[in-house]
C-alpha cells in the first residue's frame, strides 16, 4: 500500500487549491502522470535534482520517479469529532493516512469567507487539533473499556493495553497529542499501531499566503504565529501561495522560470510541500540506473540491501546474494557506472548493508 499525506485544515484555507495545483503539476508530467485513485487522492512525483542529473547524464529510454500519495481531506469544522459537517467520515479518512499536512490560512481577503469570521492562524490550528484530539480520546477510551473487560481473565496482552490506554487517555484528556505517549515494548507498539490515532502521526504546517506577502515573510505577523508554533514543537513549516502555485502549473514550462523570478521564488513552493511530506514519511530514495531506465525507489530509512531489493521484486529479496553500490556523488563525479567502477568507487555489499539516501544499486540474486 502506498504511503500517504493527508491535507487537513478548516474550510476556505486553500487545501483544495493546493491539491489542485499538485494535480495540475502531475497532469503535465511526461513519464508519470497524475493519477486519481479516488476523487480526492493523487499520486504525486517527488522532485529530486539527483534524478534529473542522472537522466541528463545517462539519457535513459524510460524514467520512473519516486512518488507519494496526497489526500485532500474535506474541511473540518468545530464539532467534527461529534459528527458536525460530516466530520466523522472526514476524520476516518485522516486516520488512514501516514502523515498530515496542516494547511493554515495566513492571509486577509474579504472575498474569501472565514468560517469564524476572523483570520487567526493560531486559533485555527487550535480548532483543528482540538477535534483531532477529541476523536483520538474517543478511540482510546473505547479501547480502554474493552481492554479492562478482557483483562479480567488475566490476559497479559490486554493488561498491557489497559496500562497504555490509561496513559493515552490522560494525555488526550489534557488536550495534548497522542505522539507524547511512547510505546514500551512490542505489545504496546502493536496496540498503538492498531489504534490508528490521528495525533500520533507525523505532522507539518503549510502556511498559505497571498502573492503580495511572499516578499516579506519574515516580518509577516500571521506567518509568524505558525512559525512560532512549529519551532516550539520542532516540526517543519512550509510557506506557499496556493493560488500562485495553481497559476504556475497552468503556464508552459518555458514561461515558468520568468514567472517564478517575478514573484521572488527560485522554485515552485509545491516542491517544498512534496519533499517535506516525503521526509515526514521517513523515506529515503535509492536508484537503479541504466540506458534502459532510471528508476527512483522509496524505502524506509534504515532499510537493509535485501529489503531494498524486495521493493523491486520479492524474488530479489528472497534470493539476495549481494548488492553492487555506487554513492550518488561518486557516480556523478565519475560520469558513468563504468568509470566509477574503474575508479574503485563501486562497493560490493552483503545482507547487513544499510542503504544510504541516493545510492545507485544493482542486485545479484538467485532463486
Amino acid at each position: 500500500m502506498a504511503l500517504s499525506v493527508g491535507i487537513v485544515g478548516l474550510p476556505n484555507v486553500g487545501k483544495s487549491t493546493l491539491f489542485n495545483a499538485l494535480s495540475s503539476k502531475q497532469a503535465e508530467a511526461a513519464n508519470y502522470a497524475f493519477c486519481t485513485i479516488d476523487p480526492n487522492v493523487g499520486v504525486v512525483e517527488v522532485p529530486d535534482a539527483r534524478s534529473d542529473a542522472l537522466i541528463a547524464l545517462i539519457g535513459p529510454r524510460k524514467v520512473v520517479p519516486a512518488t507519494v500519495d496526497f489526500v485532500d481531506i474535506a474541511g473540518l469544522v468545530r464539532g467534527a469529532s461529534k459528527g458536525e459537517g460530516r466530520g466523522n467520515a472526514f476524520l476516518m479518512n485522516i486516520r488512514e493516512t501516514n502523515a498530515i499536512a496542516h494547511v493554515v490560512r495566513c492571509f486577509e481577503d474579504t472575498n474569501v469567507v472565514h468560517v469564524d469570521n476572523r483570520v487567526d492562524p493560531k486559533a485555527d490550528i487550535e480548532t483543528i487539533e482540538t477535534e483531532l484530539v477529541l476523536k483520538d480520546l474517543e478511540t482510546a477510551q473505547k479501547r480502554l473499556d474493552r481492554a479492562r473487560k478482557m483483562a479480567r481473565g488475566n490476559d497479559a496482552f490486554e493488561i498491557t493495553a489497559v496500562a497504555l490506554c490509561e496513559r493515552l487517555v490522560a494525555v488526550l484528556d489534557a488536550g495534548r497529542m497522542a505522539s507524547e505517549v511512547q510505546a514500551e515494548g512490542p505489545d504496546e507498539k502493536k496496540i498503538l499501531r492498531d489504534m490508528f490515532l490521528i495525533t500520533s502521526k507525523p505532522m507539518f504546517f503549510v502556511a498559505n499566503v497571498k502573492d503580495d506577502q511572499l516578499g516579506a515573510l519574515e516580518a509577516d505577523l500571521l506567518v509568524s504565529q505558525v512559525r512560532e508554533l512549529a519551532d516550539a514543537r520542532g516540526v517543519p513549516m512550509v510557506v506557499i501561495s496556493a493560488a500562485i502555485e495553481a497559476e504556475i502549473m497552468q503556464l508552459d514550462k518555458a514561461d515558468r522560470g520568468e514567472f517564478l523570478e517575478s514573484v521572488g521564488l527560485t522554485e515552485p513552493g509545491l516542491h517544498s510541500v512534496i519533499r517535506t511530506g516525503y521526509e515526514m514519511l521517513d523515506l529515503i530514495t535509492f536508484f537503479t540506473a541504466g540506458e534502459k531506465e532510471v528508476h527512483a525507489w522509496d524505502i524506509p530509512k534504515g532499510s537493509t540491501a535485501p529489503q531494498a531489493a524486495g521493493t523491486i521484486h520479492t524474488d530479489f529479496e528472497r534470493g539476495f546474494i549481494r548488492a553492487e553500490v555506487i554513492a550518488y556523488e561518486d557516480y556523478i563525479a565519475c560520469g558513468s557506472e563504468a568509470a566509477a567502477k574503474a575508479a574503485g568507487k563501486l562497493g560490493v555489499e552483503g545482507k547487513q548493508y544499510i542503504v544510504r539516501d541516493g545510492d545507485i544499486m544493482h542486485f545479484r540474486f538467485n532463486v
